[in-house]
């Protein structure tokens, strides 16, 4: 779907409020085809991102797992060398 939009499941430390809000902002841009609404529909842009900041939320503290939590530092340093391998670039 988005590409900006990361897995916020299963890592220690927890997704932040921050990065659960920042993921329903880019779904929304995605959906709505925009990623500044005019001013008519503002409101109803940022309610749709509280809403599913809400939602995604609620999903994150009821998932289980039996798998142990990734390391955020390890994930990145896995996309960057895919980024590396993909784009040829240093990592």
């Amino acid at each position: 779907m988005c590409r900006n939009i990361r897995q916020l499941h299963n890592f220690e430390p927890p997704a932040t409020s921050d990065e659960v809000r920042a993921a329903a902002l880019q779904y929304v841009r995605k959906v709505s085809g925009s990623t500044r609404p005019s001013q008519a529909n503002q409101a109803a842009f940022d309610e749709a991102v509280e809403v599913i900041a809400h939602a995604t939320q609620h999903l994150l503290e009821h998932l289980t797992t039996s798998a142990p939590p990734k390391d955020r530092d390890v994930e990145r340093q896995r996309a960057r060398e895919r980024n590396a391998i993909r784009f040829g670039t240093p990592a």
